[in-house]
């Protein structure tokens, strides 16, 4: 996986996150920038964290899963993007309160980045490669970071559109990574046959 697809990733993962960043920035009186630091965090840090953990548990069985690991990438990542479709096209809407506790943030985190877990578990099956001549594991962790940082980016600027034009465009972003998500598990199965 170069940088470019990776960067794409990392924007269709947060935005389950920034979603709910937009809920959180709409139910809170007065938009500070400690409020966006402590959502941007909390949702970034769990980015960062659940793929590591999903790469971590599914490379002791990367031995089994070579001769199959583009499909099982293309099938976590159609899950993935699917369910986020579903969701942005369905009635349901987020719910959040002005609430920035521990408890409360690592819940909401835990629940936005559960994909991320999936998606760690793909890079067993495609490795990432953004520098040459770092190991797949170093590599690995580098995507990570992106990810994260993109998700901490993301969810800040979450936290400020939904304070400043309410839920406008949560669902345009849900449906939006969930096609990216998509169109990058399609991507790696034409990439499997074709070269």
């Amino acid at each position: 996986m170069d940088l470019l697809s990776l960067l794409l990733l990392a924007v269709g993962l947060s935005m389950d996150a920034f979603a709910v960043s937009v809920c959180k920035g709409l139910a809170l009186n007065k938009l500070t920038f400690k409020a966006q630091l402590i959502v941007g965090a909390w949702f970034g840090g769990f980015q960062f964290l659940m793929p590591m953990i999903g790469y971590g548990l599914s490379s002791r069985f990367e031995r089994y899963i070579d001769a199959i690991a583009p499909w099982i990438a293309f099938g976590l990542l159609l899950l993935i993007g699917g369910n986020m479709v579903r969701e942005a096209l369905g009635k349901e809407t987020e719910e959040a309160d002005d609430s920035l506790v521990a408890r409360e943030m690592c819940m909401m985190a835990i629940a936005t980045s559960i994909d991320a877990l999936a998606v760690g578990v793909t890079f067993t099956c495609v490795n990432v490669e953004l520098i040459a001549g770092w190991s797949v594991l170093a590599n690995t962790v580098l995507g990570c970071v992106l990810i994260g940082i993109t998700t901490f980016l993301l969810s800040m600027l979450g936290v400020r559109v939904g304070n400043v034009f309410g839920s406008r465009y949560e669902k345009r972003a849900e449906l939006a990574g969930g096609i990216i998500l998509i169109l990058l598990g399609v991507r790696i199965l034409v990439e499997h046959f074709i070269g």
